[in-house]
C-alpha cells in the first residue's frame, strides 16, 4: 500500500500526546529526561463503528495512548526512530484491524544553535511491514 492510497481513508487521530522520557544519545538526556510529543494516525475501516455506535467495532483511543505512554516513559533508547518504531510495531501487533500507522515523535527542547519549534521523526508502517507472512496485505476485509 502506497502512502497516496491512504488519503481519504478512515483513521483514528491522536495529536499532541505529551510524556516525559529519557531518550537520546547524550548522557544528560538519559539522566534528566525531557518532554516528548507524539502524534498517531491509525488507518482502519470505521464504517461498522459508525453504524453500530459500539466501541467493540473500533479501537479505543485510550489503548493507543497507553501504548505510546508505555514506550515513551519506558526504557531509554538512543534514537527517536527506535521510539517511533516501537509505538508503531506494538500498535500493529495488538490491533490486527489497523492496516497502517503513522507515528511522529517530537523533541520540543533540543540543544541546537538556533530557534526551533521541535525536531523529530515521522514514520509510516503498514501491516505487511511487521513480521513476515500475514494473509492481510493491508487491505480492508469488510
Amino acid at each position: 500500500m502506497m502512502e497516496t492510497e491512504l488519503i481519504n481513508k478512515d483513521k483514528l487521530v491522536l495529536r499532541g500526546l505529551q510524556f516525559h522520557g529519557f531518550h537520546g544519545v547524550k548522557q544528560e538526556e538519559k539522566t534528566l529526561g525531557q518532554k516528548f510529543v507524539v502524534d498517531v494516525d491509525a488507518w482502519m475501516d470505521l464504517s461498522t463503528a459508525g453504524e453500530t455506535d459500539s466501541i467493540s467495532d473500533t479501537v479505543s483511543y485510550t489503548d493507543i495512548y497507553r501504548i505510546a505512554k508505555d514506550v515513551v516513559e519506558g526504557p531509554s533508547r538512543n534514537l527517536l526512530e527506535a521510539v517511533a518504531h516501537q509505538i508503531a510495531s506494538a500498535t500493529l501487533l495488538k490491533f490486527p484491524q489497523i492496516s497502517a500507522i503513522r507515528v511522529e515523535v517530537r523533541k520540543p527542547h533540543v540543544a541546537v544553535q538556533g530557534i526551533v519549534d521541535y525536531l523529530g521523526v515521522e514514520i509510516l508502517r503498514h501491516r505487511k511491514d511487521i513480521g513476515g507472512n500475514h494473509q492481510d496485505s493491508g487491505s480492508s476485509l469488510s
